[in-house]
């Protein structure tokens, strides 16, 4: 793959990614609108870690880790792509980002289909990896 194929294929990533948080948040406006109690395997915001909160705080809870998820995730994006934001903030935005949406999807697990927050945890770990380790090569970054 070349180096601007690879620019624009994991910048998608990343912004995809993002864009999928707001996929939660959608699901939780849904299910909370009282339209639906259970749809496709999407639930009110449930907490394993907090038994006792209430559905209202837990929800707020859970779209707040998304919303920072989101905006973290499309910024890594634009820094990765170099739009707007400097190229060197790419990783640090993205392993801030998928450190947030880890740690909500454990809080709220189950919450989710199981594909959903398999997916997600794949490519929360494929940032961080890639992230970490210097890839893709600084010639496909920008």
């Amino acid at each position: 793959m070349s180096d601007e194929m690879l620019h624009w294929v994991v910048g998608g990533i990343l912004f995809l990614h993002g864009v999928a948080h707001g996929g939660a948040i959608g699901s939780l406006w849904w299910v909370g609108s009282g339209r639906a109690t259970h749809a496709g395997g999407w639930t009110s915001a449930r907490s394993w870690l907090f038994p006792s909160l209430a559905t209202g705080m837990a929800t707020r809870l859970a779209v707040a880790f998304w919303v920072a998820s989101l905006v973290g995730f499309v910024l890594a994006a634009l820094a990765f792509l170099g739009i707007v934001l400097p190229v060197d903030a790419w990783p640090a935005l993205g392993v801030a980002s998928a450190a947030i949406s880890t740690v909500g999807i454990a809080v709220f697990f189950g919450t989710w289909p199981m594909f959903n927050t398999l997916a997600a945890l794949a490519v929360n770990v494929g940032v961080v990896v890639a992230a970490v380790s210097g890839w893709p090569p600084q010639s496909a970054i920008g």
